[in-house]
């Protein structure tokens, strides 16, 4: 079918006004909060046991960790891209919901919890070398490094249950069941938050009571989203857990593959940015360090906040592919960037007038806490600079157009990493920050350029390929 084809009259149109997209990204918002959240509760206990060495060891761990699981959350979005795109061909084979033809969804999250299983598994394996060889990498002080690895020795056990959650994730909001979403993290947050203030106050376990708590909450959750799976599809424990082997063919299984390694590419080259940006942090010593990993904690938030929106882009931008309808494309990407930059602006104007108080929550550390006051500015920039990038990026997972993907993070990568050390070399801890800024912008760059080509081309087929 080419661009210009009319979607089958069979099919009722894609609700693309802004009340659709706020309707998909609000829950979303809500559900992604309650994700840093975690992180942010965590940071906060820490960043009050006036330990400057235990708040940089926090900031190392939660950075380490995020370069091996972020680094799969292919997981998630190919998941997400799959679903959208197989509601958009349920409705362009018939009138039946997703819901009374179950099979095709329910494969896609069954081999989706297969690969986050074996992966997961696999880390674990690798647990002592991978904990070592990973604060070495980031340039770990001796004390910075001990805590670290207090933490990071309990939070493996949880690996397993975190790959999964990228998968549930994905799954449900590519059908745009976002308030699952919703549930299932908020259900996390929430016991995640109450088993800390447990281990770490009642029963004084300090690092590794922060770390336990986090992955009990996790494992539970699985538990939860399985349940809400279940309720979803409207089917029985049994056939929750029963393969349909035409659905696992090695045409399908290498097409899951092939577009998670395009994605992984992705993935890992903004993982190992990140990590570069915590090395330069680690190698200007403990206080730069522990100020960066509460400042970074605002980008953490505004991203999963921004995701929202890019969501509901994914969302609508997979179900217009999968229908080959091109000019409602372009309309689901006009309103998603214009709900999207306005959410930017909210959250950073929300920023500028809670920053004092947010810095003072995170630390009791004056060294640190002054710090972290002088760069505040920039951080509270990040949502405008970093939107674009966000946005973009659910346009492109909606596509499922892993190829191009793939290529701008290799483009992004050859640009990124000497630039970055130039400025830290020019100017340290202002360097830094300035590096965080020109990897968010050089990502909306190089996207914006790829999907400038294609409408100004007509070619959106070749960005999205035959599923």
């Amino acid at each position: 079918m080419s661009a210009k084809s009319e979607p089958s009259h069979a099919m009722p149109p894609i609700d693309t006004s802004y009340k659709r997209i706020v309707a998909i990204a609000l829950p979303v918002l809500l559900a992604n909060l309650a994700m840093p959240l975690q992180s942010v509760i965590d940071t906060a206990i820490v960043g009050n046991m006036n330990d400057t060495a235990k708040l940089a060891g926090m900031g190392l761990a939660i950075q380490l960790l995020s370069l091996l699981l972020v680094s799969f959350n292919f997981l998630q979005y190919a998941s997400s891209g799959l679903a959208a795109q197989a509601l958009g061909q349920l409705a362009n084979n018939s009138n039946t919901s997703a819901v009374s033809a179950p099979t095709p969804l329910l494969s896609i999250l069954q081999r989706a919890l297969l690969l986050a299983f074996v992966i997961g598994a696999i880390l674990l394996l690798a647990k002592p070398w991978l904990i070592d060889f990973g604060l070495q990498a980031l340039s770990a002080n001796p004390e910075s490094g001990r805590a670290a690895k207090t933490y990071l020795d309990v939070r493996f056990w949880g690996v397993i249950a975190e790959l999964m959650n990228f998968a549930f994730i994905g799954w449900f909001a590519g059908q745009g069941k976002t308030r699952y979403m919703l549930y299932q993290q908020g259900f996390i947050a929430v016991l995640n938050i109450v088993l800390t203030l447990f281990f770490v106050f009642a029963m004084q376990m300090g690092l590794a009571g922060v770390a336990l708590g986090t992955t009990i909450a996790f494992w539970f959750g699985i538990l939860m989203a399985l349940w809400l799976s279940r309720k979803h599809l409207k089917i029985s424990w049994p056939v929750l857990f029963k393969a349909d082997r035409q659905y696992f063919t090695t045409e399908k299984m290498l097409r899951l593959f092939s577009l998670n390694k395009d994605i992984f590419v992705r993935t890992l080259i903004l993982t190992l940015s990140f990590a570069w940006i915590t090395r330069l942090s680690a190698q200007s010593g403990d206080v730069i360090l522990a100020a960066n990993a509460i400042l970074l904690q605002v980008l953490s938030i505004s991203a999963f906040a921004l995701d929202g929106v890019a969501v509901s882009a994914e969302t609508l931008s997979g179900q217009a592919a999968g229908r080959r309808d091109w000019p409602r494309f372009r309309i689901i990407v006009k309103r998603t960037g214009v709900v999207s930059y306005g959410l930017a602006i909210m959250l950073s104007a929300i920023w500028w007038l809670s920053m004092p108080t947010y810095l003072g929550l995170m630390t009791n550390i004056d060294s640190v806490f002054a710090l972290a006051y002088d760069y505040h500015l920039y951080a509270v920039l990040l949502p405008l600079v970093g939107v674009g990038a966000y946005w973009l990026d659910g346009i492109f997972f909606g596509l499922t157009a892993g190829s191009v993907i793939r290529n701008a993070a290799l483009i992004l990568a050859t640009i990124f990493f000497p630039l970055s050390w130039l400025l830290y070399q020019q100017w340290d801890m202002t360097g830094i920050w300035l590096s965080v800024w020109c990897l968010l912008l050089l990502r909306l760059v190089i996207l914006g350029g790829f999907l400038y080509r294609a409408n100004q081309t007509g070619s959106y087929e070749k960005l999205q390929p035959e599923a």
